[in-house]
């Protein structure tokens, strides 16, 4: 399968929707978007490494990363976007050392945080793109800023995302057992639903 190359178009922040964000990727030589919902402390991080100016005073979890990795000179060639499930992106990090390759599964907001701070490629498969691109004839005046249309295209995405999850987490946990709310904490943490888990994890606790 080919591999389409992805840049980094801009985080979009919801406007009705608070602490939802979404990381636009574009194809480098086309003009679809690939819009992924994050979470906020990883469009801090990637924000943080798109603005070379900013520095923080102690380094965030990615920037710890990338020092260990420095310091056992493990080098991130590429990432990966290889999968996406049920609205879930899986990505992949393509790591070396000592000329030896690694591949490291990854949640794709963190690969790509990584990804800038190696400076490394961003990639997906066409099959990716064609089932979760979005297309927008509308081009902005600035390349690196998002245009109206995708401004609304985008808030339509997280507000449907989110309002999906809120009906999740706004579900009431009090009916379950200790048993029911440890088995259902392990499924969403396994299907990457943090947001769950983290109410389901209070209720836990209320009961100890």
């Amino acid at each position: 399968m080919s591999l389409i190359r992805l840049n980094i178009k801009g985080i979009s922040y919801s406007q009705t929707q608070n602490g939802a964000y979404a990381l636009i990727l574009s194809e480098e030589d086309g003009e679809r978007k690939l819009p992924i919902v994050i979470g906020a402390f990883e469009a801090q991080s990637i924000a943080i490494a798109l603005e070379k100016e900013i520095k923080p005073p102690r380094p965030l979890t990615h920037d710890l990363f990338k020092n260990f990795s420095d310091r056992f000179e493990i080098v991130v060639k590429q990432v990966i976007i290889h999968k996406l499930v049920d609205g879930v992106f899986y990505s992949s990090i393509i790591c070396e050392r000592d000329g030896i390759e690694e591949i490291i599964d990854a949640r794709t907001s963190d690969a790509i945080a990584l990804a800038l701070r190696f400076k490394a490629p961003i990639f997906t498969y066409k099959a990716i793109l064609d089932q979760a691109g979005i297309y927008l004839k509308t081009p902005s005046k600035d390349e690196s800023e998002l245009s109206e249309q995708e401004e609304e295209v985008i808030e339509d995405l997280i507000s449907g995302e989110d309002k999906e999850k809120v009906r999740v987490v706004s579900e009431d946990y009090t009916k379950y057992s200790l048993k029911e709310l440890n088995q259902m904490l392990d499924e969403a943490v396994v299907n990457e639903n943090y947001e769950r888990a983290a109410a389901i994890r209070d209720e836990i606790s209320k009961r100890h």
